[in-house]
């Protein structure tokens, strides 16, 4: 009886190690899309600087992405209704951190500085949301500590421009603000209520978010008055309401459900590499070899930053 308890609880053991690791490679995998989607958001939002005013572009997406996800989100979060009451202080402040903030200042950002510069400059949010989680209580261990300080110095080098000098510009200040902001609000996900379904936090707090800045928006109208909608900035504003928002959006949040958020941070360090291949394919920028260098950094530190 005792060797059948033994052999039963070996293969739990070993049925839970499968799942562990099936649910990390999930969430990685899940990190890694919203990267790559983020990633041409930049594009977008560059793309959009000098016909879309910052306010009113982030204002659009936000209602493009709740109408996105209302089909398969809207039901839930009516059922879930009283939990929401009950937990909107949090979901607001995750809204302002993670919706209404971190996009106006990218935007904003996007008035002065280059795709590029916006893609680098944000994969320092990482460093931030590892020590979010360290003041929290989570170890990271020495190889992810070493490819998180690895990752940092390749994002480092790659914002000098080969150097550890800095000289960052009005747009790069407002990038700064963005990353921290971006990072906040992935340190707030681990607080979410586990009895809050992702669907409806994800609609609730676009709603949010959009009711947040439509003050602003409406500043915005009268101030700079509205803007012309061409197939251009068209399909800039669906791709940045629909993929970069609710779809990026809910893989990202599922991701750090799985992994944490220090962990799938690392794997935000590949976004300056996917900017610059964006960038490549779609502006003709070249990357030279201290870029290149750089990026072999970048992608060392995500290889051993993401595993345990």
């Amino acid at each position: 009886m005792a060797v059948m308890d033994r052999v039963r609880t070996v293969a739990q053991h070993r049925t839970g190690s499968r799942a562990a690791k099936g649910s990390a490679g999930l969430g990685l995998l899940l990190a890694l899309v919203a990267t790559v989607v983020w990633s041409g958001s930049f594009v977008a939002t560059r793309g959009m600087a000098d016909s879309v005013p910052p306010v009113q572009a982030v204002f659009w997406r936000w209602i493009i992405a709740a109408l996105a996800v209302a089909p398969f989100a809207g039901r839930q979060a009516w059922r879930q209704r009283a939990l929401i009451r009950r937990h909107l202080g949090f979901i607001a402040v995750a809204s302002l951190f993670g919706v209404a903030l971190y996009n106006t200042l990218v935007h904003q950002a996007g008035l002065t500085t280059s795709a590029s510069n916006m893609g680098m400059i944000m994969a320092a949010s990482p460093v931030v949301m590892a020590l979010y989680a360290r003041l929290g209580g989570e170890r990271l261990g020495v190889r992810r500590t070493f490819g998180l300080l690895l990752a940092a110095f390749g994002v480092l080098l790659l914002v000098g421009d080969g150097s550890l000098g800095f000289d960052f510009g009005a747009g790069d200040l407002w990038m700064l603000a963005a990353a921290l902001s971006f990072a906040t609000y992935s340190a707030l996900l681990k607080r979410k209520p586990a009895e809050l379904g992702g669907p409806a936090f994800l609609i609730t707090t676009f709603v949010l978010g959009a009711l947040m800045l439509a003050p602003a928006y409406a500043v915005s109208v009268t101030v700079q008055g509205g803007f012309e909608l061409t197939a251009g900035t068209g399909g800039m504003l669906l791709y940045v309401g629909v993929m970069s928002s609710a779809v990026a959006f809910f893989a990202w949040n599922k991701a750090i459900s799985l992994i944490g958020a220090a962990r799938a941070g690392v794997v935000y360090y590949l976004q300056p590499v996917c900017v610059a291949g964006l960038g490549l394919l779609l502006l003709g920028e070249r990357t030279g070899p201290a870029e290149l260098l750089c990026m072999a950094l970048i992608l060392g530190g995500v290889s051993l930053g993401a595993r345990r």
